[in-house]
C-alpha cells in the first residue's frame, strides 16, 4: 500500500481478508441517528423498544454496515478504491456494547474491467448479524503512478545548470 493509496488491482489476490471491530456505544446511536435523520423509536427509546420482539434498543442496521465501508475504504483495498455495489442481509440485531467485528474478503477480480467482489460480515462475537457482498473499482498501480515514457528525456529551465531546474518530460527538439 501507498501512503495515501491503498491496494492497487494487481497487488490483491482472492483469500485476502481485513477486519475492522468496534464496540457500539449509547453515543453511536445517538449521533447516527441525527446524521441519519433515522430517529426511529426502536433505536432511540428505552420503553417503546422493551416491548418489541427485541426487548431493548438496538443499533441501526445501517450503522452496523457502515463498519464494513470502514475496512474497503482505509484497509482492504483501501483509499482509492470505488464502492460500486453493496447487499446486505440483516441476520441479528446489535446492542450499544456489543462488538462489531467487519471481515471482508476478497472473492474474486475481474482484471479487464478493474472490479473486484469481496464476502463482507458483520459480527459480535460468533453471531453474523449481517453479511452480503461489495463491488468495488480498483485502480491499476501505472493509472496511479504513470511510468516515465522510453522518449522523454531532460531539458533545463532558461540555461540553469543541470540539477538546479529541470524538468522532466517530453521534450521537443531544438536545432
Amino acid at each position: 500500500m501507498h501512503e495515501k493509496h491503498g491496494y492497487y488491482l494487481e497487488d490483491l489476490s482472492v483469500g485476502m481478508t481485513s477486519v475492522y471491530a468496534k464496540t457500539v456505544t449509547d453515543a453511536d446511536v445517538t449521533m447516527f441517528a441525527g446524521v441519519s435523520g433515522d430517529t426511529n423509536p426502536v433505536h432511540l427509546d428505552a420503553h417503546f423498544a422493551d416491548q418489541t420482539t427485541f426487548k431493548g434498543r438496538i443499533a441501526h442496521g445501517m450503522l452496523s454496515a457502515s463498519f464494513i465501508s470502514t475496512v474497503l475504504g482505509t484497509r482492504l483495498p483501501g483509499p482509492g478504491c470505488i464502492y460500486l455495489s453493496q447487499t446486505l442481509k440483516f441476520r441479528a440485531p446489535v446492542k450499544a456494547g456489543d462488538t462489531v467485528t467487519a471481515r471482508v474478503t476478497v472473492r474474486e477480480i475481474d482484471d479487464a474491467k478493474k472490479k473486484v467482489v469481496l464476502d463482507t460480515v458483520c459480527s459480535v462475537d460468533d453471531t453474523v448479524v449481517i453479511d452480503g457482498e461489495a463491488t468495488l473499482l480498483v485502480s491499476r498501480r501505472a493509472e496511479i503512478m504513470p511510468q516515465p515514457d522510453a522518449g522523454t528525456r531532460e531539458a533545463t529551465v532558461n540555461g540553469a545548470t543541470p540539477g538546479q531546474v529541470t524538468l522532466k518530460g517530453p521534450v521537443p527538439a531544438t536545432g
